[in-house]
């Protein structure tokens, strides 16, 4: 969508310390565009890494025009509110950033095209949750290709399934493998320019969205496909159109290891044993035999909030636990799912 020499502002207001900002710390992570500024008023002046301690060198500034005059070009929405909506409150910054030759990347549920369209001059607006018109129906199609189809899920939201995703995808690559990535939500498709924007797809087209986002990767040899939401959401309905379009030869677990419960606002609900929680995705996507057999391999755990003694016994009580190789990808890297990819 946009050339990736051109510069970042990523707009960060209140949420450079909280999950919601995590469309913002996957740019920062996995971006290939220079990052001029993070904007968030609260820890102006600092860098990312004085403010909330992650390692980049990012200077945080309080305002549009401070984004500006660091020469950036492109504002992105590094925030994910609750429900995915515009709040009325961004409206002015957004408008100034627009009327001052921004291009604007939003993540969001919200046409902002339709919001802020008659502000643009030669500058544009990607709304990267837009769907297509329409999606096929999945009839299993995918379970016919002779490749390696791993899918990423959670035990909830946010446990890290595209950071690991992505972190095997790239390990994947380097050894030369033909590897593929479908990126199913705002972050995965900012980055990599394409994907299917599945929790904005109608529940009946969404396995055939993910089906046919999987054979247009019928070339590669391995496909990672970005994992969404989780079976023990109540709230989640996206882990299920994942299996049925996938077909999945394989999955990886992903868990946020510091967590008993899921996240507010269903912190009431605890999160299943790792092996049974296991157990549940790949009955799933076996349905008693009559579709593909989907096997665990691995898990990803996101050990942020430990230590990192505790950090590494919580790595060695899952792998005991689950019998599965374990890491953390951003703390150990991905080297044993990378083994454990091509050895099943």
């Amino acid at each position: 969508m946009f050339d990736s020499k051109q510069k970042l502002a990523i707009y960060m207001e209140g949420a450079l310390d909280n999950d919601s900002g995590k469309m913002g710390f996957g740019l920062m992570r996995f971006s290939k565009h220079p990052i001029v500024c993070v904007i968030d008023a609260n820890y102006a002046n600092r860098t990312v890494k004085e403010a909330v301690g992650l390692p980049y060198a990012i200077p945080v500034v309080a305002t549009i025009e401070e984004a500006i005059a660091l020469q950036a070009e492109i504002l992105v929405l590094g925030i994910a509110p609750s429900g995915g909506r515009f709040p009325a409150e961004w409206d002015a910054p957004i408008s100034h950033a627009l009327e001052n030759g921004l291009s604007l990347i939003n993540g969001l549920h919200d046409d902002l095209n339709a919001r802020f369209g008659h502000l643009l001059t030669t500058n544009s607006i990607w709304d990267v949750r837009k769907p297509a018109h329409s999606y096929p129906i999945a009839t299993a199609k995918a379970a016919q290709l002779k490749n390696k189809r791993i899918l990423m899920i959670g035990t909830d939201m946010a446990a890290g399934k595209m950071t690991a995703g992505l972190e095997l995808f790239a390990a994947l690559k380097e050894k030369g493998v033909k590897v593929g990535f479908v990126p199913t939500g705002q972050i995965g498709i900012t980055l990599m320019g394409n994907g299917i924007p599945l929790d904005a797809i109608k529940v009946d087209q969404a396995a055939g969205a993910v089906e046919q986002a999987v054979l247009e990767q019928s070339d590669k040899d391995v496909v990672i496909i970005e994992g969404q939401g989780s079976l023990a959401h109540p709230g989640s309905t996206a882990t299920l159109p994942l299996i049925r379009g996938s077909q999945p030869t394989h999955f990886i677990l992903c868990h946020k290891a510091a967590h008993t419960h899921l996240r507010y606002p269903v912190s009431h609900v605890p999160i299943p044993p790792l092996d049974e929680f296991i157990q549940l995705n790949e009955a799933v996507a076996k349905v008693c035999g009559s579709l593909n057999v989907a096997k665990t391999i691995g898990v990803a755990l996101n050990t942020i909030g430990l230590g990192q003694e505790a950090a590494l016994d919580k790595i060695k009580e899952v792998q005991e636990v689950t019998g599965l190789p374990t890491t953390d990808v951003v703390l150990l890297g991905a080297e044993s799912l990378v083994e454990a990819v091509q050895n099943n």
